[in-house]
């Protein structure tokens, strides 16, 4: 971990990052804290960055978006500021599109996709991922299985 995060601070953060709706008792008894300072490390935690949110974790499969896809993306130029930012604007769009990184390599980016199945990933693929701005060419990979999650 960096900065000055102590062994403390860091098992704060690993326990929220496994659960966090931990309560701060619950939280200042696994970490081995009382209340008050367990409460005041999370606070300055929080104000400091190293937590940036909380968020619910949604059972894909149980909201019927259970189908994923794997789409490697690459783009006629790269060079150009504005057709990454122009790229980069139009995917955050696609409610489908569950993650979006740039990479260094062979393609430019690598999306994340959840359709209810194989026909709505082919309307999504085909009436708006390949419409993006900038793209020269999109390679496409069935999920077979999630080994481990973020």
């Amino acid at each position: 971990m960096a900065g000055n995060l102590d062994r403390i601070d860091e098992k704060i953060l690993a326990e929220l990052e496994i659960n966090g709706r931990l309560s701060i008792v619950e939280l200042a008894t696994r970490v081995n804290l009382t209340n008050t300072p367990c409460s005041e490390r999370v606070k300055r935690l929080e104000r400091s960055g190293y937590i940036s949110g909380y968020r619910a974790v949604l059972n894909k499969d149980k909201l019927g978006y259970g189908h994923l896809m794997v789409v490697q993306v690459s783009l006629a130029a790269t060079a150009a500021d504005n057709s990454l930012d122009a790229f980069n604007r139009a995917v955050r769009t696609i409610p489908e599109v569950e993650s979006c990184v740039m990479v260094a390599g062979a393609f430019d980016y690598l999306l994340t996709v959840r359709t209810r199945d194989i026909g709505h990933f082919r309307q999504v693929l085909g009436d708006t991922i390949n419409k993006l701005p900038g793209i020269l060419q999109t390679n496409s990979f069935a999920v077979m299985e999630v080994v481990k999650h973020a």
